[in-house]
């Protein structure tokens, strides 16, 4: 069944390679230089990771490396550093919406560098997102700056402590921050 897949996909690129080649005015297209690997496993379909001409758009997943840095210049997060790189499917709200924009138009190999506005980051920061819960000792200490993570996995900076409520902040710590990434794209797997 494998060899069969891959046959028809090598039949099917010949064939939008032909029909990509001339057009009615005579005009030639230049070949593209991208290189493909087709993965099948019982379990899944096949799917495409390509690196070369293709551009990532929306669906695709891509593998980057990424250093993140405020305005002042110190860097708040990399994978770099982890030494693992980051994957995201494109256009899926997996991401803040301009490191997508950022991703979209790619090709595997290239490195930007683009700055984000608050908006396409973590947003304003919002006095809405503080919010004043009941709070019960009993249940465990706080103490202020302590973080603490909401029911929906949510984390939160502990403000003020009293005997029966506790303030929090729940705006993301870059809340109000423009951001910079220097991002290189690895890999782009077309499903």
């Amino acid at each position: 069944m494998r060899h069969r897949r891959l046959f028809l996909l090598v039949a099917v690129l010949g064939i939008v390679a032909a029909a990509c080649s001339s057009s009615d005015d005579g005009a030639t297209v230049a070949p593209t230089t991208t290189e493909a690997t087709v993965t099948e496993t019982p379990d899944t379909p096949a799917v495409v990771s390509v690196t070369g001409d293709l551009v990532a758009q929306d669906g695709d997943v891509v593998e980057v490396h990424y250093v993140g840095t405020l305005d002042d210049g110190s860097q708040f997060d990399s994978s770099r550093d982890r030494g693992t790189p980051f994957s995201f499917t494109v256009g899926t709200g997996q991401v803040i919406s301009g490191f997508d924009v950022a991703v979209r138009g790619a090709q595997a190999g290239e490195t930007n560098t683009v700055r984000m506005e608050v908006a396409d980051a973590y947003g304003e920061w919002s006095e809405e997102n503080v919010l004043e819960l009941p709070y019960d000792p009993s249940e465990g200490e706080l103490s202020v700056g302590d973080t603490v993570t909401m029911n929906t996995g949510q984390p939160a900076e502990v403000l003020e402590v009293s005997a029966t409520t506790v303030k929090l902040d729940v705006n993301h710590p870059l809340a109000g921050e423009a951001l910079t990434f220097e991002i290189e794209v690895l890999l782009i797997t077309r499903p």
